[in-house]
Parts: structure tokens; sequence; C-alpha cells
């Protein structure tokens, strides 16, 4: 069950219940409900990194990526549209006050988008023309905003002589866009065997003109600078966000092959195994959040973190999230044919913790 850091319930037993009676059609139709879609609203889970002002719940990182947990523990789905749909609030300090009130300011508010710059802008007078394509954008299908990269076509402004317009020998420039839903185009091509219902489609736009103030610079902040977990460096933000979910629906998992081992009365063999790989994770995941508690301590400190704690962090989000994903790859296998099916509880939890770790910032290439 979920609580907030003052003991009150945030899940009430019956979202709880409702959500996991959901989760098997959720799976099969690949596609979140409006009863989910309602709950995470009005818990403002989208919200988490939104300042208060712009009708966010702002909430430090070491509680959200426990509510990442707990939701991912409820149900895959739900942690991951949970985690993806509150990172997009980190955007929220590269806006103007004017454009970030507009994207944020709502109930149902949340973007869907991509940071690989796979399009390109055409820059105009007023803004841009955007063309492009962006794979596994999570929550494409009820995103009510989409921001996606571009590279910004060079000009020809610098000359060696008179007429003779070279281009821009730098690195090219890479702006986000900001775009509504009626330019974009969604394909549903989100076709992964686990978190089949989080929408992650592939998005495209073709000559979307952006007007100025709709795009941001990664780098360049324009407000709310007194928040902290702006100042929280991306990358390791974003792997302990995802590492939440990865251990949240591990847990799952090892309910449901509990619950299968009881069932099936299962040899001592396995109950061993079950108990060890139980063991191991808790350990690892004391020790994932012993560096999160640690990093935002430094970051309130400090206002910064240092590259050695940044390192910390990263490796541990990998590691813990890799110790997650050996708990499906030991049991699985030991569950036979029950497991096997594709509408099992343990099924369910194993093909989506498969899918949460494929992603690049969890995987480990040692």
């Amino acid at each position: 069950m979920i609580t907030e850091s003052g003991g009150d319930m945030l899940f009430t037993e019956q979202e709880i219940q409702t959500i996991r009676e959901q989760a098997l059609g959720m799976d099969k139709h690949r596609q979140v409900t409006p009863d989910v879609l309602k709950t995470i609203y009005d818990h403002r889970l989208f919200h988490l990194f939104v300042p208060d002002e712009l009708e966010g719940r702002m909430t430090p990182l070491p509680d959200a990526t426990r509510f990442f947990q707990e939701s991912a523990r409820i149900d895959g789905n739900l942690g991951w549209m949970v985690a993806i749909g509150a990172g997009g609030g980190f955007f929220a300090a590269l806006m103007s006050s004017d454009i970030s009130r507009r994207v944020f300011a709502r109930r149902e508010a949340v973007i869907a988008g991509s940071g690989m710059p796979t399009g390109t802008a055409r820059q105009v007078d007023g803004g841009y023309i955007v063309t492009g394509s962006w794979k596994y954008c999570s929550g494409s299908t009820y995103a009510t905003t989409f921001t996606a990269n571009a590279v910004v076509e060079k000009g020809s402004t610098l000359q060696d002589a008179p007429g003779e317009p070279t281009a821009d020998q730098g690195e090219p420039e890479i702006r986000s866009f900001i775009m509504n839903p009626d330019q974009i185009e969604i394909q549903q091509d989100w076709n992964a065997f686990g978190l089949r219902a989080t929408g992650s489609h592939t998005i495209s736009a073709v000559e979307a003109f952006v007007p100025d103030e709709m795009t941001f610079s990664l780098s360049e902040t324009k407000g709310y600078e007194d928040e902290p977990i702006y100042r929280y460096p991306f990358l390791p933000f974003a792997q302990v966000s995802f590492a939440g979910v990865a251990v949240g629906i591990a847990e799952h998992f090892l309910e449901a092959a509990e619950s299968l081992a009881v069932k099936r009365g299962s040899s001592s063999h396995v109950i061993g195994k079950l108990n060890e790989n139980k063991s191991a994770l808790h350990l690892s995941i004391a020790d994932f959040y012993k560096w999160v508690e640690a990093s935002w301590a430094e970051l309130m400190a400090n206002g910064a973190l240092s590259d050695a704690t940044e390192a910390h962090v990263t490796a541990q989000s990998i590691e813990t999230a890799q110790a997650a994903l050996f708990c499906g790859q030991q049991l699985f296998p030991l569950f036979g044919l029950s497991a096997a099916m594709e509408d099992s509880e343990i099924n369910r939890c194993w093909r989506d913790l498969q899918t949460a770790c494929s992603h690049a910032l969890l995987r480990s290439y040692e």
C-alpha cells in the first residue's frame, strides 16, 4: 500500500483492487483504462515534479521514487506510466512561465515525447518548421502535450567570400519542441511483449509550425531555480526513476511467484530459491535508497551533486535494476507451464520486468 510521507494513504484498497482487476484487460487490449487514468489524475501523480503553483504536487526525489516503486508493485504499466509522466515535469523549469502554465496547469496535463534528436527543424519567421519521427513515446495515447528533440538545420549566414555561403562547422544545434496533439500522428507500433498498456508508440510530425516561445534548450533554465529537483542531473534522475519501477515490478513478481508456489505445493528447492532471491533484492533496494537519499541530502546541502555521487547513483540504479531482473530470470523457469500462460499474473509481471529492464539506461554491459 502506498503511503505519503506523513503516513496517510495515497491509494485506497479499493483503488488497488480496481487496478489489479483491470490489469489483465489492459495487457490484453494494450490500452490503459479510464479508471486507472482517473486514479493517476486524482492523486496528481503526473505532477510529482511540477511546481505547486502550476497545480503540481512537488515531491522530493526519494519520496517520488517510492511512489514509482509502489505503483509498479500494483501493476507494471501503472508504475511505468507514472514515472514517465511525472518525469515530464522536469521541463517546467526550461519553459517560460506563460508556456509552463499553459502546458502543466490542469488536472489531466501530461507530456509524452522523446529525447532522441530524430527530427529536423527549419527556422522561419516567428518559429520553426519541424518534421520527424520519434520512437517509444510512452503515454502517447493520453498525452495533452508532446515534446521532441530535433536538429536545427544550419543556416547560410557565414561566408568565406562575398556570395559564397558556407555551413557552420560547429556542433549541430539541438532544440526541444513543444507540440499540440493535433500536430502529431501516432503510429500504433508498440508491440512489445511487456508494459503493453503504456502507449509507447512512435509519434511523427510533418511540417509542423512551432513558435519560438514553444521551444526550449535542455541547458537553459528559465524559472523555478529554487526547486531542488531541477538541479538534480537528468541522467541519474531518469535512472533512479526507472530503477524504482523495476524493483516494484520485481516485488509484484515475487508476490505472484510465492502465491503460485503455495498453490502448487512447490518443493523446498523452489521455496529456497524464492527466499534467496527475495533477500538479495531487498538488500539491493536498501543500498539503492541509501544512495538516493544521500544524493538528495547532498543536493539540498550543496545545491549540486559531485561527480562521484552522480556516478555512484548511476551505478547503484543499474545494479539494483539488474538485481530485480535477476529475480525473474532465476525463478520464472521453475514454475513450468503455469507461468508460461500469458494471462497468468506471474507471466505478466515477468514480461513487464523484462521490458522495463531493457531500457538503455538500466542495461549493464559488463
